[in-house]
């Protein structure tokens, strides 16, 4: 696939196919991609837990919150959830700055998901707290984001934009999610 098609083809995806498993080999291969990426100082401060069990995926569900411009949609039914998620920790005995590295790193899993024929979404509005309790996870790592993973079950299309127009993601009556993007004149500066 050529690299600006895999871009394209990358859109966050909310609704998943539940009968069909992202396998924990699945997710490892994902993980090893953002070991390769670059890495601010090359500390490398991005640890990740890979939740692929029925039961464990189940309870951490309820601790995500799901696209928050579509405020009449509480998130995916029972059939339409994830099979396997990433949680994203940063290392704060490595660094306490992790912007830079888990934008590269979160982007990489979801390439490397679309690539692979599974879709993604990265959920940062989120119950950490509850996640901290749930799996267990020390004060030392800090929770950055959950990429959800899973067999894609809707259609997303780009929609370019221009000026003031919204950047609003909406589903039509169709249920085809628009993700609305700007246009590249509109993101190419001059200043002369």
């Amino acid at each position: 696939m050529h690299f600006r098609d895999l871009v394209t083809k990358s859109r966050s995806c909310r609704r998943f196919d539940s009968r069909v498993p992202v396998t924990e080999e699945a997710v490892r291969d994902l993980v090893e991609l953002a070991c390769y990426v670059p890495s601010a100082k090359n500390l490398q401060p991005l640890k990740y837990i890979s939740l692929t069990e029925p039961v464990t995926v189940a309870a951490l569900f309820p601790s995500l919150s799901w696209a928050g411009y579509l405020s009449d949609w509480p998130g995916p039914i029972d059939k339409e959830r994830p099979t396997a998620y990433i949680v994203m920790l940063g290392d704060r005995s490595i660094n306490t700055e992790f912007a830079c590295d888990s934008g590269i790193a979160a982007q990489t899993l979801l390439l490397g998901a679309t690539a692979s024929g599974i879709g993604g979404c990265i959920i940062a509005s989120l119950d950490r707290q509850k996640i901290r309790e749930l799996l267990k996870i020390p004060v030392t790592y800090e929770i950055l984001m959950v990429i959800a993973l899973g067999k894609p079950l809707e259609t997303v299309v780009i929609d370019q934009i221009s000026g003031d127009d919204s950047v609003r993601y909406f589903r039509d009556v169709h249920n085809i999610h628009h993700v609305p993007k700007r246009m590249l004149d509109d993101l190419l500066l001059r200043f002369h």
